[in-house]
């Protein structure tokens, strides 16, 4: 993944420059900095918790596999990559359908435009529970090697399905995930809620009654219905998590505590459905599009770029770190991403939160400089 960061830059490049040649608006700068600003926190967290989910997938497959699969058979890795793609499937259908799956996919969804940086808006809480989905892939056995590389496949395919660039491809669209199929996925429109769940394979949904197509009398609306309102890609990460806590809290019943997390996102007991206020949903809102200075704009946008720097050496040198001083270096590095965020937004006094990156980030590099020569 960290290799492919490079191509990522490219094709959405590649993708601004068509879209202007097409005459098409499909990028705005505040949403594709917020978008970019949770894959990179994703990136940052994955150091942390992708240890969980392969460390749990390699103790299943070594005390309770029941055959023994070899990587160096062709048909293993064939096999794998489906088998991966249908357990897939019902993770990702799972995190539309179960609240506590969907606090961290909704992540993927909260932005308003459809567009090759909404793919690398991810999640970073999704591998505290998603390896649940994956674990019958050890049980047959399947190597760790073989999990690990058709786990970045099957991810990697899903990023040139974010584009509203490229239409219908005929029998391809009746097979695979394509561009028009994840479309819908993305959609909030009553009609295409919460179908296409297919990473690869759009057979699954073909299969399991989840497919509609896209229709061109109907064009898909982007977001979520409860809209995140914010570019903080803190509060983006918790937003779910924090209202169902609250809601958990305020019930007296603990069967009602219980379906808050793992029902229908959305549902709230009889007990706090009056105490909610949330607005009808309203699929014509105005798209969130915070007014701020061309300046503040330029400023913003060179400043993510040169955190692109210790963000990508962070990842190329966690592993050699102390556990406590690579998550200083990432604190320090998510406390940029939420100043930059809060400056695209507009916030007061920009002076006091830029002073506050900076020294910050001072302090952490002074830090993790002198770790390195103690």
């Amino acid at each position: 993944m960290l290799y492919a960061i490079p191509c990522f830059f490219l094709l959405i490049a590649v993708e601004l420059v068509a879209a202007r040649v097409m005459g098409r608006t499909v990028y705005r700068l505040n949403d594709a900095l917020g978008s970019l600003s949770l894959g990179v926190m994703s990136q940052i967290s994955g150091v942390f918790t992708k240890a969980l989910s392969i460390g749990i997938y390699a103790v299943v497959l070594e005390h309770v596999s029941l055959f023994e699969l070899s990587a160096s058979s062709p048909w293993v890795w064939v096999v794998g990559l489906v088998l991966y793609d249908f357990c897939y499937y019902w993770l990702h259908r799972a995190g539309h359908e179960v609240t506590l799956f969907w606090a961290a996919h909704v992540v993927h969804h909260q932005s308003e435009r459809y567009n090759l940086t909404t793919a690398l808006r991810q999640t970073s809480s999704g591998a505290l529970f998603g390896w649940i989905f994956y674990l019958p892939m050890a049980v047959l056995g399947f190597p760790l090697e073989v999990f690990a590389v058709v786990a970045v496949i099957d991810l990697l395919y899903q990023y040139w399905i974010h584009t509203e660039l490229v239409g219908k491809l005929g029998w391809f669209d009746r097979v695979f995930a394509s561009p028009s199929n994840h479309r819908v996925h993305h959609a909030v429109n009553d009609r295409y809620l919460d179908k296409n769940y297919g990473g690869i394979f759009i057979l699954w949904d073909r299969l399991f009654g989840t497919f509609i197509e896209e229709r061109a009398d109907d064009l898909p609306v982007y977001g979520t219905r409860s809209p995140l309102r914010s570019l903080n890609p803190l509060w983006a990460n918790l937003e779910v998590y924090a209202g169902v806590w609250r809601d958990t809290l305020r019930t007296n019943n603990w069967s009602n505590r219980i379906r808050l997390w793992l029902g229908k996102p959305g549902w709230q007991p009889a007990d706090l459905q009056a105490l909610s206020g949330k607005p009808a949903f309203d699929i014509h809102r105005p798209e969130f599009n915070p007014v701020v200075s061309a300046r503040r704009r330029m400023y913003v946008t060179v400043n993510f770029g040169l955190l692109l720097l210790p963000a990508v050496f962070f990842l190329l040198s966690a592993k050699t770190l102390p556990v406590w001083a690579a998550a200083l270096y990432a604190l320090g590095l998510v406390l940029n991403l939420v100043v930059l965020g809060a400056l695209m937004e507009g916030a007061r006094r920009p002076v006091r939160l830029e002073a506050l990156r900076l020294s910050t980030s001072l302090m952490v590099a002074l830090v993790l400089v002198a770790t390195a020569y103690a």
